[in-house]
């Protein structure tokens, strides 16, 4: 299963490299790191549907479900 979160759709990103300072004055390689969302398994009650989800959401995505409502937010996702 993929590190993505299916509401919002933020997956992970590769950072890291240099600061300006440093290659102004030095070459020292640090390397790419790849950085991943704040994803958590969740439990949902869709009560439309009167039924429970479970699904890995980040936190933002979590965050949307609680203000818009989890039956709308998860049919615009095109989850249920």
């Amino acid at each position: 299963m993929a590190r993505i979160c299916p509401v919002t759709k933020k997956g992970s990103i590769m950072g890291g490299g240099y600061s300006n300072r440093t290659r102004a004055t030095q070459f020292n390689p640090t390397g790419m790191v790849r950085k991943y969302p704040n994803l958590q398994k969740k439990r949902i009650y869709v009560p439309e549907l009167k039924k429970t989800i479970t699904l890995t959401l980040s936190a933002r995505g979590i965050k949307t479900i609680n203000k818009r409502g989890a039956h709308s937010v998860l049919k615009k996702a095109g989850i249920i």
